[in-house]
């Protein structure tokens, strides 16, 4: 037997990620946005909510819209490749904190396959061993775990139940979709 129209719940994802930022960032949303649909989830992609109305400036409008935005969705899913340094966008991952805080499902990808520890090391120069801690040119330490990015950041996404998929980023996308789809079915 069909379940009525009316009570079939669509689940809303929010997108997060630098895609944002690209020249092409409207298509690379629709993309997503698209294939939210295609999983039976609407995709809330960050440039295309409509900004908070007031007279504060455009920055607080668009930090409001985004928090309502998250506020308003069932999950997250979120691009953590690398962004301008070793590490994800920190906006991004300001979003998923906040996500976690409200209790909400983050599901996590990144096209970056090299641990934390090698791409700090890339980008700052040779790291040096001090009595079993890494250290970087500018004196300060760098996380060895072997992880994809902060320990904060994975630890967050594995506190959940599964791990930051690691894969060119469409398909990492979509896995992403089937453990949302995965999850809300449970």
């Amino acid at each position: 037997m069909a379940i009525p129209q009316s009570r079939l719940v669509v689940r809303r994802l929010y997108l997060a990620g630098p895609e944002v930022f690209r020249l092409d960032a409207a298509a690379i949303g629709a993309r997503m946005k698209a294939l939210c649909e295609r999983y039976g989830f609407l995709g809330v992609y960050p440039l295309e909510a409509e900004l908070a109305t007031g007279s504060e400036p455009l920055s607080r409008r668009i930090y409001e819209t985004n928090i309502a935005s998250i506020r308003a969705c069932d999950a997250v899913i979120a691009n953590l490749s690398p962004f301008r340094v070793p590490s994800a966008d920190a906006g991004t991952i300001f979003e998923i904190g906040f996500a976690i805080a409200l209790g909400k499902p983050v599901f996590a990808y990144a096209e970056a396959t090299a641990d934390y520890a090698a791409r700090v090391a890339r980008s700052h120069g040779p790291l040096r061993d001090e009595d079993g801690r890494l250290f970087a040119a500018d004196g300060m330490s760098v996380e060895d775990f072997g992880l994809a990015d902060n320990l904060m950041i994975v630890e967050a996404v594995r506190a959940q139940g599964w791990d930051i998929v690691s894969a060119e980023a469409r398909e990492a996308f979509e896995e992403c979709l089937r453990r949302a789809g995965a999850y809300f079915e449970a």
